[in-house]
């Protein structure tokens, strides 16, 4: 059986309802858990593709910036020289490579958005991943199992591991927030 068809159905998953339902709620959350992390490796995939794409982008709006800049320099010399033709024919230049960077910035503007939204959403599949493993624990833990009966119970007790590194330095900052808060 397949809990999850997108990966926002794992996002919205109730975790409890789903376990409530099971004949066997240890075995089915190792199942939940296994279709939880090939979500969250595709997710990983879309949001490394993403900021490829971003930068690549990014990249070309340079490239175009600096061919603005050529362009326009070509046509002060142009003037300089007294070649009043040649200097209109690289300013048409300039103009046509700002239509297109005009174009690249909405493209960019697009793949910083949805570069976003891909994070976000990662980061949602990380935190959902990591209930799993906690419930996973407790279910194993109420069943009387040991904790070394299942492989998926040592990769639960390394749950803090998978959080990304970006992830782990917006815990210690707000971390450090709080103990200043508290006066430590």
């Amino acid at each position: 059986m397949s809990y999850f068809s997108r990966l926002t159905d794992i996002v919205t998953c109730n975790l409890t309802h789903l376990l409530e339902q099971a004949e066997d709620p240890v075995q089915e959350i190792e199942q939940i858990i296994a279709e939880m992390k090939e979500g969250l490796a595709g997710a990983n995939r879309s949001v490394k593709t993403a900021t490829t794409n971003e930068r690549a982008i990014q990249q070309e709006l340079e490239e175009h910036q600096q061919q603005i800049f050529q362009w326009k320099e070509a046509a002060k010399n142009a003037l300089a020289l007294g070649d009043e033709a040649e200097a209109r024919n690289s300013l048409v230049r300039k103009q046509e490579i700002e239509d297109l960077k005009a174009g690249l910035e909405q493209q960019h503007r697009a793949a910083v958005a949805t570069r976003e939204h891909l994070t976000t959403t990662l980061h949602a599949l990380e935190a959902r991943l990591a209930e799993a493993r906690r419930k996973q624990i407790e279910l194993t833990q109420q069943a009387g199992l040991t904790e070394t009966s299942s492989p998926e119970n040592s990769e639960a007790a390394e749950a803090e591991s998978d959080i990304t590194p970006s992830r782990s330095e917006l815990i210690d900052s707000e971390l450090a927030e709080l103990k200043r808060e508290l006066g430590q």
